[in-house]
């Protein structure tokens, strides 16, 4: 009898999950020196955001203003405003692709699940994936695996410590545990897409489908998402009183039963102002909220995220509210939101490394919706946005355990201020910390043609707290440093306005946060959205030389991210920034994409 084909792959580290969380933990780890393999068993990256499934990303910033994530979930995000101005899922799901293969260090294992893993001494040594494009057994030998499967398949593969279901008061203390615990989670999702016309639309159910001819036989659902576009079909929820992996199969079908129907009910059986409008999607995967979550050296709780609670070893954040769904899911009524358990949150709360890693098994980091938290805490956290900031942290981490040949354990005992600095150095938001400042630039240092530039030595990157934190600057006015002696410069980083709350973008403020739209009106600006305004467009970079001259080191006109970081091989003894003119004329001339001046937050050498 034959057998299918074998190969070995090796790696510093390697990541099981491919979407968000997956995905930046990846692109961080690569980015940062270490040979990765990322093992994603669907044909695309994103997860629970890719055009598989179709669920926009939302995180703290969807909830609290100036907490949106940055980093590479910003980087990702504007990108995607650049060239996807009508949230096109497809392009959505290029953008994740590109940022993936064009990083070098990242070896992309697509169509390929997580079967075997082999573990010693509580240590794994390798992971075996079946690829089914190939009919290829895919091994991977690593020093370090992260987890950002959802599902925690390493959990069981290699007898990681994880919990299910719902906690009960006695566990961890909390205000929402239960009596009595059990094993129920949250359910599982299916969406819907549709777009409007401007001729009558016809739809004919299938006769499987089943038949809600009232508002009382859907449960009271809310389902008026045609006219209010920033909510979707969350409701269609099923899965949480079984088992939310090994029942997935029937919880599908169950849910393609209950879409069908949900939509015969909206364009046939009463008036939903749906005559005009057509069905583009209805998803065959669910989105899944919950299953295992790892147990780490600390379990995250509802009483941290109440409070706004900082960690000493704090890696992530999140701030998006307690949103409990409750596990009858679609079966429960949603009269007054009786289906959901919900507490919004007013601060952010820190996430420490020490729920990151798991508290057995040596060399396994994790990140995404099976981090260490209870039941409730994880109603918070498990959003795509918090998803992705915590995959950044673990993937930066995992490239330090590399440079050091350390464990997690050891990392967080020893360096984990280094790791801080190097999240934040990456344009990472941790609310409780303050970025340190290049030693060279000093307020000393620092003058500026127009208007007082010291914010930009604040280390806070953002307006949060009422605090502005920036620096507006003028074309073609300079923001200048200036040393006592000849020094040596080998790199600068820019930190620019990209209008995290986007009140200066244009498009309906209703969507502008949805990273892509499920709703598409008639009205092109309905669902569509521009660019920020207000980011830094133009500018150059010039240094002093030795006759009092200066001479550019750095030039674009065409900047489109918040982040600017490049080389440098300079030796001067000043060394400059310009926003330049790229509009109109001097006299109405700008820097940016529409705002009259640059705001920037951080310009500093190194």
């Amino acid at each position: 009898m034959g057998q299918l084909m074998k190969k070995t792959r090796k790696a510093d580290v390697c990541v099981v999950g491919g979407g968000l969380a997956g995905t930046f933990a990846a692109i961080a780890a690569a980015r940062h020196g270490a040979k990765v393999v990322l093992m994603q068993d669907r044909p695309m990256l994103g997860g629970n955001a890719s055009s598989e499934i179709r669920m926009w990303v939302s995180g703290a910033g969807s909830r609290v203003r100036n907490l949106q994530e940055t980093g590479i979930m910003e980087e990702v995000l504007l990108e995607n405003m650049y060239r996807n101005p009508t949230r096109n899922f497809s392009i959505w799901d290029s953008i994740l692709y590109e940022k993936v293969i064009k990083e070098e260090n990242i070896e992309l294992l697509l169509n390929c699940a997580c079967c075997f893993a082999d573990c010693k001494d509580a240590t794994i040594q390798s992971v075996t994936g079946f690829q089914l494009t190939t009919y290829t057994w895919q091994t991977v030998e690593a020093t370090t695996f992260i987890d950002c499967s959802g599902d925690s398949i390493l959990a069981e593969l290699c007898d990681a410590e994880y919990m299910v279901g719902r906690e009960s008061k006695e566990t961890f203390g909390e205000e929402w545990g239960l009596e009595t615990a059990d094993r129920k989670t949250m359910g599982m999702s299916l969406m819907i897409q549709a777009h409007e016309t401007d001729h009558k639309c016809e739809f004919i159910a299938p006769d499987w489908a089943y038949v809600f001819e009232t508002d009382e036989d859907m449960k009271c659902k809310p389902h008026d998402c045609l006219n209010k576009i920033e909510t979707n079909f969350y409701w269609i929820e099923l899965g949480g009183e079984v088992d939310s992996i090994h029942d997935t199969e029937e919880v599908r079908d169950e849910l393609i039963k209950i879409a069908y129907g949900v939509w015969d009910h909206i364009k046939n059986r009463g008036d939903h102002g749906a005559d005009n409008w057509e069905l583009d999607f209805i998803g065959f995967l669910p989105g899944k909220r919950e299953s295992r979550r790892y147990v780490g050296d600390y379990i995250l709780t509802q009483q941290d995220v109440e409070a706004g609670r900082a960690f000493p070893d704090e890696v992530a954040y999140g701030g998006w509210q307690i949103d409990n769904h409750l596990p009858g899911g679609f079966a429960m009524s949603g009269a007054s939101g009786a289906h959901l358990q919900k507490k919004r949150l007013t601060e952010p709360y820190g996430i420490p490394f020490r729920s990151l890693y798991s508290k057995n098994v040596n060399n396994l980091l994790f990140a995404g919706r099976n981090i260490s938290a209870s039941h409730i805490a994880f109603a918070t956290v498990r959003v795509m946005a918090t998803c992705g900031v915590m995959g950044q942290a673990v993937g930066t981490a995992a490239a330090l355990m590399t440079k050091y040949g350390m464990r997690a354990r050891q990392l967080g005992a020893e360096r984990i201020r280094e790791l801080q600095e190097s999240l934040m150095e990456d344009d990472c938001f941790l609310p409780h910390i303050k970025r340190p400042i290049s030693p060279l630039c000093t307020p000393e240092a620092l003058s500026a043609d127009w208007g007082d530039a010291s914010a930009l030595l604040s280390g806070v990157d953002r307006k949060i707290w009422g605090n502005d934190n920036g620096y507006w600057g003028m074309v073609n006015r300079a923001i200048t440093y200036t040393f006592p002696e000849k020094t040596h410069l080998s790199s600068f980083r820019l930190i620019v306005d990209s209008d995290l709350d986007r009140e200066y973008t244009d498009g309906n403020p209703r969507v502008l946060n949805i990273s892509t739209t499920l709703f598409r009106r008639l009205d092109y600006n309905y669902t569509s959205f521009g660019f920020p305004k207000c980011m830094l467009k133009a500018f150059r970079i010039e240094a002093l030389d030795g006759d009092g001259n200066w001479y550019t080191v750095y030039e674009t006109n065409s900047n489109r991210q918040r982040m600017i970081r490049e080389s440098l091989d300079v030796d001067t003894t000043a060394i400059r920034l310009i926003p330049l003119n790229t509009y109109f004329s001097e006299s109405l001339g700008t820097a940016t994409y529409g705002s009259a001046q640059a705001h920037i937050f951080s310009f500093e050498v190194r």
